[in-house]
């Protein structure tokens, strides 16, 4: 009687184990990524680009955001008072209308004009697959594409 006792207690103990762990596994898996891009357009390399669903583009054509400001393809914005402003690289505004600094800019991935100026003083060891001119000393996202930056061999 004692031994059955003991081998339940033991075979209970293994399937709370092993659903422990399978449920610390899906978890793991599932987990919410932080480090996605918010949707904006910005300007990067005196170029307006898209970003949306983690995915940056050109921007083709002017866009309005939620508070009425409308931004151009040549970067002008204008405020729903009228008042205009001209983006500069790194300049963000997200789909609110809210004016900022980027997160994409503030990584460490290089803009084509940073690594030209800089190409001596640092070693690359990340690039674009697509968009050779994106380069990084630390693996990270092209801002351009929103692929994952490969090692250099």
């Amino acid at each position: 009687m004692k031994l059955k006792k003991s081998i339940s207690t033991i075979l209970a103990s293994m399937l709370l184990l092993a659903m422990s762990i399978t449920t610390i596994n899906t978890t793991a898996q599932t987990k919410t990524d932080n480090s996605k891009m918010k949707d904006c357009c910005m300007m990067i390399d005196g170029k307006m680009m898209v970003i949306n669903d983690d995915k940056t583009t050109p921007m083709e054509k002017e866009m309005t955001m939620q508070n009425g400001t409308k931004c151009t393809t040549s970067g002008v914005c204008t405020m729903k008072d009228g008042t205009k402003m001209q983006m500069k690289d790194g300049d963000c505004m997200d789909m609110s209308g809210k004016m900022d600094k980027c997160s994409v800019m503030n990584k460490d991935i290089k803009s084509s004009t940073e690594k030209k100026s800089d190409k001596k003083n640092s070693a690359t060891n990340y690039i674009c697959p697509m968009h050779s001119e994106v380069t990084s000393d630390k693996s990270g996202k092209c801002p351009k594409c929103g692929m994952e930056l490969i090692e250099k061999k």
